[in-house]
């Protein structure tokens, strides 16, 4: 199991980060915290409000770094807070292994880690890591998306190569934050062409708690949007697919399921 959102605590108003922490109590696995975590500049005192929501389920959480903790120098405090399991503080990105799965968390703040164009260390590293690592099925999340309909940043082309090395290898899932919305995408290559065989379904989950922004125009694989409800994201790793569900906050009807196979 791999639970989770983005775009989560703000000191000013935790009624949304408390009530998805809630939802995770309830839900066993390894939590993904993508990015923007803590609002609105990574510091100690910013932490301290993450830490009495989603830093309950801290021994379990596996995290992406954002843009906002980018506005503390070096995000120096998201590395101190989380350790270990934050990878190495000058790169922002590691992989990990979840059952059958192979999972990969990456620094889409592109700049502070040497770009991610092709070429690039991370671009470089992220080949190399899917190489060495041929499993039937592979996740991977980081901050901004490459496809987002949503009305306040919407696509990021920044972190195209690591798409193109993602679609590639065959990976099947991208899940990332930034826009604070939940949006699921049909499966697509790097450049949005609807691929049903070989594509990477995305899914946008901004859904943490911070706030919520209203759409744009809706991407042409977008399948499922809504910009009402917090909530987190469960996925049910199985050995050739997988199952996915949004779960809402208490109080919220909104819900999406549906599950999918491994390329």
């Amino acid at each position: 199991m791999l639970v989770g959102a983005g775009d989560i605590a703000d000191c000013t108003n935790l009624a949304g980060a408390e009530a998805t922490a809630a939802l995770l109590e309830k839900i066993p696995g390894t939590v993904m915290a993508v990015g923007d975590l803590a609002y609105p500049d990574g510091t100690p005192a910013n932490f301290a409000c993450y830490d009495r929501t989603w830093g309950r389920e801290k021994v379990r959480t596996r995290p992406a770094v954002g843009n906002h903790e980018f506005h503390s120098a070096g995000a120096t405090f998201y590395f101190q807070y989380f350790g270990d399991a934050a990878g190495d503080p000058r790169k922002g990105y590691y992989s990990y292994e979840l059952g059958a799965w192979h999972i990969v968390v990456l620094n889409s703040e592109c700049e502070q880690v040497g770009g991610c164009g092709a070429g690039s260390g991370q671009e470089k590293w992220l080949r190399e890591d899917l190489k060495v690592h041929p499993v039937a099925c592979t996740l991977a999340y980081f901050h901004k998306p490459l496809f987002s309909s949503g009305g306040a940043h919407g696509d990021d082309l920044a972190v195209k190569p690591l798409w193109d090395a993602l679609y590639e290898a065959g990976a099947d899932v991208v899940v990332n934050g930034h826009d604070h919305d939940y949006e699921r995408f049909a499966p697509q290559d790097a450049n949005g062409k609807l691929d049903r065989e070989h594509g990477i379904r995305e899914f946008v989950i901004g859904t943490g708690g911070k706030n919520h922004r209203p759409f744009g125009q809706p991407e042409v694989a977008s399948e499922v949007r809504d910009a009402t409800a917090f909530g987190v994201l469960k996925l049910t790793l199985k050995s050739k697919g997988y199952d996915w569900e949004f779960i809402p906050e208490e109080g919220k009807t909104f819900k999406d399921s549906g599950s999918d196979s491994c390329h």
